[in-house]
């Protein structure tokens, strides 16, 4: 196992230096030859923080060297900012060919691992559960499955604010700039899940397996089971879990290995 706490390379998506850390399984711990998980080479995950979170979050917020060791499997880390991982037209940052495109084949070339589809997941918490469902059903062909844990899917419901409502997260404006600027048909984009999925199904492309988890305390269930009963509706297969849990990194430590057992043990 081996750990990198921040590396830096330059970004032509996002025109700039970025920064990422990341952990390695590399085969040597004891215990490997009894491990069913290293009889085939080891998985890519790539981990999406949330709002106001950085790369690091994961990194000091989850036993990631705990489980490298366990499912056999690297931790890729991007910062992503407060962007909701989408791409910014308006100021040329483009969030989404960054972290599902260009960071993912940094990686591979890079570190030389493993470029197959099926060798490759992404996952994250709350914004960066939302981007976990965006990036995969934005690159089917990239990522085989996603672990999405008390996704901020607010898309449906940004039609509904108004410049004067109180500010809970962030004001009027930033929403307006993160998705688009209209937040009247925000949800008729391919900034919404629903819209890809949807997609998906009707041309038969590849469909990455998602597996979805929400606390029943988190302010978010709501707008989690609203979407797992939209897949539901089109045929999309979804995995959900929700028990006792509110929005914070103790919920999000459980189902991240949760999320790995149904990727990698079922």
């Amino acid at each position: 196992m081996a750990v990198i706490n921040s590396m830096t390379f330059f970004s032509k998506e996002l025109a700039r230096p970025v920064h990422f850390c990341a952990v390695f399984s590399n085969d040597c711990q004891w215990g490997v030859d009894t491990n069913p998980h290293f009889k085939r080479p080891a998985k890519n995950v790539y981990l999406l923080h949330g709002y106001s979170g950085c790369d690091t979050d994961w990194l000091y917020g989850a036993p990631l060297q705990d489980l490298a060791n366990r499912f056999n499997v690297n931790f890729f880390m991007p910062n992503g900012d407060n962007s909701f991982y989408l791409d910014w037209p308006e100021t040329g940052y483009r969030y989404l060919q960054y972290v599902g495109r260009e960071f993912v084949g940094y990686t591979h070339k890079t570190f030389n691992v493993s470029d197959k589809r099926e060798d490759n997941m992404i996952g994250g918490l709350s914004m960066g559960g939302f981007g976990t469902i965006h990036t995969a059903l934005s690159f089917p062909g990239t990522f085989s499955k996603a672990i999405a844990l008390s996704s901020a899917l607010i898309v449906n419901g940004l039609k509904n604010m108004k410049r004067e409502d109180p500010e809970f997260m962030a004001n009027y404006d930033y929403y307006e700039h993160t998705f688009g600027g209209d937040l009247q048909k925000a949800d008729k984009t391919d900034i919404n899940p629903e819209v890809l999925a949807k997609r998906l199904i009707d041309t038969g492309a590849e469909k990455p397996e998602l597996y979805m988890a929400c606390g029943t305390e988190d302010f978010l269930i709501e707008a989690n089971r609203q979407f797992k009963a939209y897949l539901d509706s089109i045929g999309y297969p979804v995995t959900f879990f929700t028990g006792p849990g509110v929005h914070d990194m103790v919920f999000w430590r459980a189902q991240l290995a949760a999320g790995l057992e149904w990727a990698l043990e079922r």
